[in-house]
């Protein structure tokens, strides 16, 4: 880690698709124990530098650093292997496989000479998971389609940290939940924080970002519009720098794009 703390660091990041520019040199950085929100318009670029982070595309120019060291990131593996871990907003849930098979679909516990499923031992690791994350899924063999949306998005999280990751993208986890469920995630995003992994949250709502980030990075037609400290800035501030009603006149660009969504993540 370097002195700063910083678990993940961008340097001038870019990254176009032909004629449009997605990002453009930005730096951004998140440190253990922290929860950054990324937020910004439609466009902004927020899928984009999330999908970057996360080994989807090979950003164009600029420098990434993990705990750091310079590092290159141009698969979802290279990123699952330094240890970011993402949850799409559209979670990749299995509905018809129960909470113990969606957490382990793809890496499964095997025991014996026959390589038999070792379903003891994944249901405790299951078990201790979701106790260790104080979830609210009580039967992990009951299946992820009954269960309600925060319920899902608790699942999805805890999956994401059977590789022990360091850093932890979440992309809408609040999208479309009720107050309840709202509150179950934001919960659970502070006590991933309390286990000291650094967390990168994109949000269209601000109470949410309000409630659970320590920083706020808004991205604006693919470029840094300001990064604020939660305790110091207001939610006029930031709906200023999302829209550019704080940039002075003239001060604009050709709007940034992103790229067409699809069923990683979509477009945010």
């Amino acid at each position: 880690m370097n002195e700063n703390g910083a678990l993940l660091t961008l340097r001038g990041v870019s990254k176009s698709f032909g004629p449009v520019q997605a990002l453009q040199d930005v730096n951004f950085e998140v440190r253990a124990k922290e929860v950054v929100a990324l937020v910004g318009d439609n466009g902004a670029g927020k899928s984009t530098l999330v999908k970057a982070i996360a080994g989807i595309h090979s950003v164009d120019d600029g420098e990434v650093l993990f705990e750091g060291q310079p590092v290159k990131i141009t698969t979802p593996t290279d990123a699952t292997d330094l240890g970011i871990a993402t949850v799409y907003q559209d979670l990749a849930l299995c509905d018809n496989l129960d909470v113990v098979e969606n957490l382990f679909l793809g890496r499964e516990e095997v025991a014996g000479p026959t390589r038999s499923l070792d379903e003891t031992d994944m249901e405790q690791q299951s078990h201790e998971l979701l106790e260790n994350l104080a979830v609210t899924i009580t039967d992990v063999r009951a299946e992820v389609g009954t269960m309600s949306g925060g319920q899902r998005q608790q699942v999805a999280i805890a999956r994401s940290l059977l590789g022990e990751p360091k850093v932890v993208l979440l992309d809408e986890p609040t999208a479309a939940l009720g107050v309840r469920q709202t509150a179950m995630v934001l919960r659970l995003v502070e006590r991933l924080r309390e286990r000291g992994l650094g967390v990168v949250v994109i949000s269209h709502n601000l109470a949410d970002v309000f409630e659970v980030a320590d920083r706020i990075y808004v991205l604006r037609l693919g470029a840094e519009a300001g990064d604020y400290d939660v305790k110091s800035t207001s939610r006029e501030e930031i709906v200023g720098a999302i829209t550019g009603a704080t940039e002075s006149p003239g001060n604009d660009r050709p709007a940034a794009a992103e790229e067409p969504a699809d069923s990683s993540g979509g477009q945010s």
